[in-house]
């Protein structure tokens, strides 16, 4: 919020309307005229000029005043200050005094109410004034803000229509939520969310020349929604993350001050799994495209046509999401090329032409990658051989386009070799020691996949 250095001063409060002008000094010889503030501000909100519709602040650490100070002469530097005057509506003696002593032409200046100045419930109005050493501007019209400081009371009410609470429901299309203020009176609107803490609401971000952007936490309807009346009701047509499981929604009401309620309400149910059916058309083989037929479950078909699937694939070289659209009867054919070494999940989840997404159905297979390893002299799990006496190793791959083979006998140094006619390869070792051995070798295709390796282990006599 600091966009640039500003020094605020705080006169203090008066008994009458008038103000004692903090005087600054020229900078130069301008002669230009000092202008009326604009872009008004109180607490990053904008400044209302109707006093029978004051904007709603919370002031519990004070209440910032902004205006932009202008001039006439766009080529001067004059030094500016803003003054501002705050007075309750109630007893428009009673002014307090601010300035903001370093102001810039054309950038927004402050001052800060502070809190002790300003009562809960209390309506007040105040204006901006630009200052060039002794000249001074008309006065700004003035803005009007009241003070709630008063969070509510009692959490909101909350209600479904469709969905029992902490029931099993089938699901399929939007949750109905009502909400209440649950008597209230000062109840503007409701944050909600299935996830806890819920976003804080309000704000503003800076824009240029330092001008606040407030932000409407109404226009996120993801979280925020108003009551139908101060102190009213909220209807909300929700879809909850999951498709299955459990399922909580968290709702608290917030007053014209965007001011929190002390406790928060949740509402919690259960969904039924109606995941869609995920068939292979053939036998999935390794690296090679598998036809997958996709059903919708028959509950969430009848009551909102199932328009896409997302498939998503994990386990595999390159995991990936795929979005697959449904025909008019919900199902689809998704063309997937599986290249887990070890074997690969497909998730796959509906989504309704009412939003709502499906469980998720899981299906795997397994593939077995290893090579096969065989040898005249040395067997795997058995004695031969002995000492100096060479031995001969054949690797041959289970799988398709494997173009070579990476060895290394107890745990040395690793070779490659290249796969021959067949896809198959030949070695030839020959032990300087007796005893236990290890022979580790896997394959790596012509994509450039390495495939899971194996351990042969023999004896030397």
């Amino acid at each position: 919020m600091s966009w640039r250095a500003r020094t605020r001063v705080a006169l203090g409060a008066t008994g009458a309307l008038c103000l004692a002008l903090l005087a600054t000094p020229r900078a130069d010889a301008a002669t230009g005229t000092p202008t009326t503030p604009t872009d008004l501000f109180n607490a990053y909100s904008t400044c209302s000029h109707d006093p029978d519709a004051p904007v709603y602040v919370w002031a519990g650490s004070g209440v910032d005043l902004e205006g932009v100070p202008g001039y006439t002469d766009p080529d001067a530097t004059p030094r500016l200050s803003e003054q501002f005057k705050l007075w309750p509506v109630a007893d428009p003696t009673q002014v307090t005094s601010l300035s903001d002593q370093y102001a810039t032409a054309g950038f927004e200046a402050w001052a800060t109410a502070p809190a002790s100045a300003l009562t809960d419930g209390q309506t007040y109005a105040w204006q901006a004034q630009t200052l060039a050493g002794t000249d001074a501007s008309d006065w700004s019209a003035p803005c009007y803000f009241t003070v709630d400081n008063t969070r509510p009371s009692v959490p909101p009410t909350v209600t479904s229509a469709n969905y029992a609470e902490n029931q099993t429901n089938q699901g399929g299309e939007p949750v109905q939520f009502t909400f209440g203020a649950n008597g209230v009176s000062d109840v503007g609107g409701f944050e909600f969310g299935w996830m806890n803490p819920l976003p804080v609401a309000g704000g503003a971000n800076i824009g240029d020349h330092g001008i606040p952007q407030p932000i409407d936490p109404y226009a996120d309807t993801r979280y925020f929604v108003r009551a139908d009346s101060l102190g009213g009701s909220a209807t909300v047509n929700l879809i909850p993350p999951s498709g299955s499981g459990p399922a909580t929604l968290y709702v608290i009401s917030l007053d014209r001050a965007l001011d929190r309620s002390i406790d928060e309400t949740s509402y919690s149910f259960f969904l039924a799994s109606h995941a869609p059916t995920v068939t292979p058309v053939e036998k999935p083989q390794f690296d090679r495209p598998t036809t997958f037929d996709l059903t919708p479950d028959p509950v969430l078909q009848a009551k909102s046509p199932v328009v896409s699937y997302s498939v998503k694939t994990t386990g595999g070289q390159n995991d990936r999401t795929v979005q697959v659209p449904a025909s008019a009867d919900g199902s689809a054919t998704a063309k997937l090329t599986l290249d887990g070494a070890d074997g690969e999940w497909v998730q796959v989840s509906s989504t309704s032409a009412n939003g709502w997404v499906s469980a998720e159905q899981w299906w795997n297979v397994v593939f077995d990658t290893t090579p096969t390893v065989g040898s005249d002299v040395y067997a795997e799990n058995a004695s031969g051989g002995g000492v100096g006496v060479p031995g001969a190793f054949t690797f041959t791959p289970k799988v398709k386009n494997v173009v070579s083979y990476t060895y290394s006998f107890d745990w040395g140094t690793p070779v490659t070799v290249k796969a021959e006619a067949g896809r198959t390869a030949h070695i030839t070792w020959t032990p300087a020691n007796d005893g236990f051995h290890d022979l580790d070798v896997y394959a790596t295709t012509k994509d450039g996949i390495q495939l899971t390796a194996y351990d042969y282990y023999f004896t030397v006599n």
